[in-house]
């Protein structure tokens, strides 16, 4: 639930979001970002959220709704076919919705790229 504590911030807590997306996003994304409808807005998210010029508020949000992409457990299971990731792409919309000023062209241009090598 690290997208929920997002609203209020607590430095260590994101600490440790922030190194649980950094451990884990990758692997993840490897193993099932290629066939998810989000895949592109998933890796935009990912490259504003650790871009430096980013608000620390928006870094929050994001990593917040990352982490629940990465972490194994989640309301709906991600090993459920069809509807295992319905849960994260709906995180993930609000989290974009809520910052979508702060997503640029170049951080779109990134998830292309990314994609492109998955």
């Amino acid at each position: 639930m690290a997208f929920w504590r997002a609203a209020t911030f607590d430095q260590a807590e994101f600490s440790h979001d922030e190194e649980t997306v950094r451990r884990g996003f990758w692997t993840k994304v490897r193993r099932v970002g290629a066939r998810l409808p989000f895949a592109e807005d998933l890796l935009a998210a990912y490259y504003c959220a650790f871009d430096r010029d980013t608000p620390l508020q928006v870094k929050a949000m994001l990593i917040g709704a990352l982490a629940y992409f990465v972490l194994p457990f989640d309301v709906i299971p991600d090993m459920l076919p069809v509807i295992g990731f319905a849960d994260d792409a709906a995180v993930l919309a609000t989290a974009l919705r809520m910052v979508a000023g702060h997503i640029t062209p170049a951080h779109y241009e990134a998830a292309k790229r990314a994609l492109v090598s998955l």
